[in-house]
């Protein structure tokens, strides 16, 4: 019996999923069938409707807040699911209709033509440890936010230190700091006491990371990305929590375009124009990138800190980690000197920083997940 291929297009929300069918070939039709519940049972119903002999289902749905719990569900059935990039679905520039039926006939027309752009599905232990390293930046987000209230405070009723702050000094004199009014005084030490919980915090989850990366299948690329000049823990774990295994990318400018690190281009005809970084991807892996290639302004040197994540790392991997640091070293130097912004100097030495990582992560292979 010749094989059909059904198109199934999900729009999912948090109690409901809107589901159209397009049947294979690109002529055939587009068929609304209306909502159905968010859940596990109600898709094993769906699929029990749409089942014939003869009859193949292909499913897809954007990425989104409700995670990949009905990915992991069609496929633990058996069923080709993909989880789509929202940003790439193709739009009409004149569609002003949007509504939850007609976007899953989209979905499924344009899974039918082939248009649709999956994003990658950690398994469940990556997506654990990404949530862990995620929420490990949202405190950092909120500490600075603290800070930030607490300085603005202070500058606000004319209470200014000189030095930096954040330092044991700079506690010692914040500790100094009197008001007439009881009530600006506990302001004071509520703000206070709100930067040193969340500093307390951040110290707990970086605590957790460390306890459990060793469990980790990722743990050795973890490792010997540490081998870098400027890629310590964070943001070694949270590269290769957000982008996965760097090996799944065929070449470097995949990855560097995955990360949004190579410039935007708008070239017609005989002329070629390049302006900014498309910042495409995964902005908190780029974000780290970006913080780790300032250390690439100093001259290349082995300090005690790296000198003690190199140690048990194989030899190729030391090798291109003190390559890596000659080559960007020197880069930041001629950069700068052929008086370039820093930004856009930090963000070459970021883009070529992702592609000795890729070198690096062909040379090391993860744990095999249970």
């Amino acid at each position: 019996m010749e094989e059909t291929i059904t198109y199934v297009g999900l729009d999912v929300h948090k109690k409901s999923i809107a589901v159209a069918v397009a049947d294979g070939g690109l002529a055939g039709e587009v068929r609304v069938l209306g909502m159905i519940d968010n859940t596990t049972k109600a898709l094993d119903r769906l699929i029990a409707k749409l089942e014939r002999p003869g009859r193949v289902l292909r499913f897809c749905y954007e990425a989104g807040p409700c995670g990949y719990g009905v990915y992991r569900h069609l496929q633990g059935r058996g069923y080709a699911c993909m989880v789509v990039a929202p940003s790439l679905i193709p739009r009409r520039p004149g569609d002003r209709v949007k509504t939850d039926r007609r976007d899953a006939a989209k979905l499924a027309r344009l899974l039918r033509a082939g248009e649709l752009t999956a994003v990658w599905v950690p398994d469940a232990d990556h997506e654990a440890m990404r949530d862990l390293v995620r929420t490990r930046a949202a405190a950092m987000r909120s500490l600075r936010r603290a800070r930030q209230q607490l300085s603005g405070f202070l500058l606000r009723h004319g209470r200014v230190r000189s030095g930096k702050n954040w330092t044991l000094a700079h506690r010692r004199w914040l500790s100094t700091v009197r008001f007439e009014h009881p009530a600006q005084q506990i302001v004071l030490q509520d703000l206070i006491d709100t930067v040193e919980d969340a500093e307390a915090r951040c110290a707990r989850l970086v605590a957790r990371i460390q306890e459990l990366l060793p469990k980790w299948s990722m743990a050795p690329v973890v490792e010997a990305l540490q081998g870098m000049r400027g890629v310590a823990l964070i943001v070694a774990v949270t590269l290769v929590a957000e982008v996965g295994d760097l090996r799944r990318f065929d070449n470097p400018r995949q990855l560097m375009a995955y990360l949004g690190l190579v410039p935007s281009e708008h070239s017609s005809g005989p002329r070629v124009r390049r302006g900014a970084i498309t910042k495409a991807g995964n902005a908190e892996a780029r974000r780290v990138l970006i913080e780790g290639a300032w250390t690439y302004r100093l001259q290349a040197r082995v300090s005690r800190r790296l000198l003690d994540r190199l140690q048990g790392l194989p030899k190729p991997v030391r090798d291109i980690a003190w390559k890596a640091q000659v080559r960007l070293c020197a880069r930041h130097r001629r950069l700068t000197a052929a008086g370039k912004p820093q930004p856009v100097v930090t963000a070459a030495i970021a883009r070529e920083m992702l592609g000795f990582a890729w070198a690096i992560a062909r040379h090391v292979q993860p744990r095999p997940t249970n």
